[in-house]
Order: structure tokens, then sequence, then C-alpha cells
């Protein structure tokens, strides 16, 4: 995905799908999100989660999925959380693709 058309996804994917995009965190125990779309993989130190805003990535230590509704796009964690990032530039599958894919789009 280039420049341009990052743009143009977060342009779009806010305001096509569920909306307002909200983390809270309560004293690194707990994390509240609101605005996901997928929970694309977890276990205990590491949740990938698409959200209306890019990919959502919440590490820690003995992480646990509390509450999960994709119908109201909430997903609540417990554990130990030790920080959260956003990848605006990498979408679902990309990963898999080989690096001759990558260099030569």
């Amino acid at each position: 995905m280039n420049i341009y058309e990052k743009e143009s996804y977060m342009k779009q994917k806010p305001s096509t799908l569920l909306g307002h995009h909200q983390v809270m965190m309560k004293e690194r125990k707990l994390m509240d999100v609101t605005g996901i779309t997928k929970l694309l993989s977890f276990d205990s130190e590491l949740f990938t989660i698409d959200t209306t805003m890019g990919i959502l990535t919440v590490r820690g230590m003995d992480l646990e999925l509390k509450n999960l509704d994709l119908e109201k796009g909430e997903l609540s964690i417990i554990g130990y959380i030790t920080g959260y990032e956003y990848d605006d530039f990498q979408t679902v599958g990309e990963d898999s693709k080989g690096i001759f894919s990558k260099l030569f789009r």
C-alpha cells in the first residue's frame, strides 16, 4: 500500500465501517477498545486487532480476552499491558507475501 492508497484508506475506513474508535486503559491492567472490525490474532503476550483506524497491536504479559462483541465493535483485554501501537501501512495478509511481490508492485 503506497502513501496515496493509505490516505484514501484512512479517509474511507472510519466513515464506512463502525465509526468511532477509542482506546481506554485502566492502570495498565484493563484495556477497552471500540471501533474494532476483526480480531486478527491473540495470545498471552500479543493481540492484533483490525480497527477503523488501522491495525492495532497490544503487547503485554498474561493477556486474556475478557470481552469481544464484533456487532458493537468492542473488545476488552485484561492482563499486564506493556504497550500498544498502530501499523497504518500493514493490511491483512500482507505479511504472507514474498519479498519479490513487495519489491515489484
